[in-house]
């Protein structure tokens, strides 16, 4: 028999799984942003941060209400838990979003210093890693789960090559110095979303098994 009050963590899960499509869809805006030099959407997405900050504040709010009046058991503790942790993530997915667009919005007014391959790539993985991650929270499947945190080397290693390119234009072409940081900045911004999403699929395999991986690379490979 459900307890009563299983609709606050329904009501909770919802609000979680909102602020992840909110997320994907601020770092899918803020590449077209820039691929596409539309400063109107750069500004959008900027402002569009707010409603991250809100959600998250909201599922705080929601968890420690929870916590405080409904003494959970422990795998509803861990459900609260994980999700205040993941809103947090979430967030910083959105403060990376917002820098991304800002350097759009300043890149917008310069002639592109190369065509844009890598950053598309790394921005797809990425927000391919947090969708699976949050469709995780929402089946827990922790192979998924691993296979997401394994993967974040893929994006590792293209803004790693990437800065390998840039650094290569500055010093073959001084000129090209200012472009070639902001697309630096964006990759590294990247490659911290790839990052938020792995805490979430890490944080995901907590709440299924209640075995922590994080700094565990034995656990992450068996």
């Amino acid at each position: 028999m459900k307890r009563f009050f299983d609709t606050e963590l329904e009501q909770f899960r919802s609000h979680l799984m909102l602020m992840g499509e909110t997320a994907i869809r601020q770092v899918r805006d803020a590449l077209k942003a820039l691929v596409d030099v539309d400063v109107a959407l750069a500004d959008r997405v900027i402002a569009a941060d707010d409603e991250l900050d809100r959600l998250e504040m909201e599922i705080d709010d929601e968890a420690i209400r929870y916590m405080n009046l409904r003494a959970p058991v422990a795998t509803e503790l861990r459900l609260v838990i994980v999700g205040m942790k993941a809103s947090h993530d979430l967030e910083r997915v959105g403060d990376e979003c917002t820098t991304i667009a800002k350097r759009a919005v300043r890149l917008a007014a310069e002639p592109p210093l190369k065509p844009y391959v890598d950053i598309p790539r790394m921005a797809n993985i990425a927000i391919e890693m947090l969708r699976e991650a949050m469709e995780c929270f929402l089946h827990g499947d922790t192979e998924k789960a691993l296979a997401i945190v394994r993967r974040d080397a893929e994006v590792d290693a293209i803004n790693k090559q990437l800065y390998r390119e840039l650094t290569s234009f500055m010093i073959e072409r001084p000129a090209t110095t200012t472009r070639a940081l902001e697309l630096m900045f964006i990759s590294k911004s990247l490659e911290r979303i790839a990052d938020h999403a792995c805490n979430i699929a890490e944080e995901m395999v907590f709440l299924a098994k209640a075995q922590d991986i994080r700094h565990r690379e034995e656990l992450k490979k068996s």
